[in-house]
């Protein structure tokens, strides 16, 4: 707490340890109280000037006259620069610098369109916090960065003898949730696209966690995935007659990061000598180092041709339209179901009892555990392979920025204890918004018992938002990234687990250098333009610098 200047006109920064050692009624005592000696002289010499003042008239006093004139000119010079408060109790006090600088914040509809909508009556809200919540709601600079997919002669030229193609079909199988099988039907189609064959629209596995029959048709818009895609690979409903019959050579172990050589060396004889080829279990399959025009391939598909059915597109728009009815807000991908608890090998921390739960779920099914067996519990949280807990994303959140009045939408299926894990969140921010909350009454309905539109819903309004953070890594973060990079780098925090975590369980930091800290530790997290190339094995519908955007310096 900053306490009130007394007759200056300039500020001087003082050490917090001072500030923090003394209670706000010190600082009150100190300032205002009638009986400060100081005060009561001051108050009588101005009594007692008053009174020779009124007792002497001009021609007999001059130099008393000129004087009280100098000292009313004087008064009014600092008053310009000290702005007193006309009918404070305690004319001698300057006004209050807070009370100040919270009148002059933006109402919403002002100034900038992703500027917070600060009420000035708000209590507790000190300049530092409305700074701080304006960094948050401050997007990355995008460095000029546009999407630019320019395809080489070379590529072009080869299209016209792929679509035309009629003697070679890829089925493929995709599996996983909405997001995982999104990154397959990305790569189906570069990996059509390698063997010069035509796509049968990707048939999705049912999902055994959670027992989604949706069709292709169901989640994305059949035709303007055919339409998109009609330059580069020719996408079919269904096998024509003349192939109907025939067997398809089916392929189940595609290793991992194949590359295009090693596609057309393995399928393509066997695809000319059969005409249909299936393949299973493409998670990952395909390199991520690919020629430029396949990455941009990848792109297109990604972010182009994948479009959402109208259906959840319609209402995945309305919902995210009431989001920003009241201004800006930020997504929140919460990784808390009772299943990521058990994969990661990570504890909720709610209570021994959902622990104890937890350990014997992964007891029971030890091939859940994803990676990394032989770690414990405590390694994986301090390496940053656990999931943040509430706890730890509200203190983040806040450490960022983000006040009471943040409007947040949580997006992610029911956490492991319910409400009371999100009790911490749902304390420190009241404006805590899921589809459910937003959605009117049968607006859902269509999308019960379908994981994959629900998903659907949930990524539109994370890709819509001002800012979006996820509390642990996965195929709806990492898709959502990349969309927000090809955007124009919308703001997108990833959270530095590994190195935040020691700052989180020292319980002597002081909230202000902690803050500081995690601020510090996230200002190259935010979502700027990183170059796919700088690391090997990078995604590019997760980075699409360079390969899918381009700035004036490159064009």
């Amino acid at each position: 707490m900053m306490a009130k200047p007394k007759k200056k006109v300039a500020y001087i920064s003082v050490p917090s340890q001072i500030i923090n050692s003394l209670d706000s009624s010190s600082l009150q005592s100190l300032l205002l109280s009638p009986s400060s000696p100081k005060k009561s002289s001051s108050s009588s010499s101005c009594f007692s000037f008053t009174r020779l003042l009124s007792s002497c008239r001009p021609r007999s006093c001059p130099a008393l006259w000129f004087l009280a004139l100098f000292l009313v000119s004087l008064f009014g010079i600092l008053k310009s620069g000290f702005n007193l408060i006309p009918f404070s109790p305690y004319p001698c006090s300057p006004i209050n610098t807070a009370a100040l600088l919270t009148s002059q914040q933006p109402s919403e509809g002002e100034g900038e369109g992703d500027l917070p909508s600060i009420s000035p009556m708000l209590p507790g809200f000190a300049p530092s916090e409305l700074l701080m919540e304006g960094e948050l709601w401050k997007q990355p600079d995008g460095m000029g960065y546009r999407p630019c997919l320019r395809f080489s002669q070379e590529y072009r030229r080869g299209t016209e003898g792929i679509v035309k193609d009629r003697r070679k079909y890829l089925m493929v199988v995709v599996s996983g949730g909405m997001n995982q099988q999104r990154n397959q039907i990305v790569d189906a189609v570069v990996i059509a696209r390698i063997l010069g064959a035509a796509l049968v629209v990707p048939i999705l596995q049912v999902n055994v966690i959670w027992g989604d029959e949706s069709e292709f048709s169901d989640i994305f818009d059949l035709e303007h995935f055919k339409k998109v895609l009609a330059d580069d690979v020719r996408i079919v409903s269904s096998l024509p007659s003349t192939h109907i019959m025939t067997r398809p050579v089916e392929e189940k172990r595609t290793p991992l990061h194949v590359s295009p050589q090693w596609i057309r060396s393995r399928y393509l004889k066997r695809l000319n000598r059969e005409g249909v080829m299936l393949l299973r279990g493409l998670d990952s399959r395909l390199s991520k180092d690919l020629p430029s025009d396949l990455q941009k391939l990848r792109c297109k598909v990604a972010f182009h041709a994948l479009r959402f059915a109208p259906p959840i597109l319609e209402l995945g728009n309305s919902l995210a339209k009431r989001m920003r009815s009241k201004g800006p807000y930020l997504a929140l991908h919460l990784r808390m179901e009772k299943d990521v608890w058990v994969r990661t090998g990570c504890l909720p921390g709610l209570n021994p009892e959902y622990d104890e739960m937890v350990n014997r779920e992964r007891r029971r099914r030890p091939e859940l555990l994803t990676a990394r067996s032989n770690m414990s519990y405590h390694d994986r949280k301090l390496a940053g392979l656990c999931p943040l807990n509430s706890v730890e994303v509200t203190r983040l959140l806040k450490a960022l920025g983000a006040t009471r009045e943040a409007r947040i939408y949580w997006a992610g299926g029911q956490p492991l204890g319910g409400k009371e894990a999100l009790e911490p969140l749902t304390k420190d921010f009241p404006h805590f918004y899921n589809k459910e909350d937003l959605a009117l009454p049968g607006e859902l309905e269509p999308f019960a018992n379908k994981a994959s539109s629900l998903a659907a819903l949930d990524y539109i309004v994370s890709e819509k938002s001002d800012v979006f953070m996820p509390s642990h890594g996965g195929n709806m973060g990492h898709a959502i990234q990349g969309s927000r990079a090809y955007a124009g780098h919308k703001k997108y925090i990833t959270p530095n687990k590994r190195e935040m975590l020691p700052y989180f369980l020292n319980s002597s930091v002081p909230e202000a250098e902690f803050n500081r800290i995690i601020r510090e530790l996230h200002r190259d997290s935010l979502g700027q333009p990183e170059l796919r190339t700088s690391k090997a094995g990078r995604d590019v519908t997760k980075y699409p610098v360079p390969e899918c955007m381009c700035n004036d310096a490159e064009a």
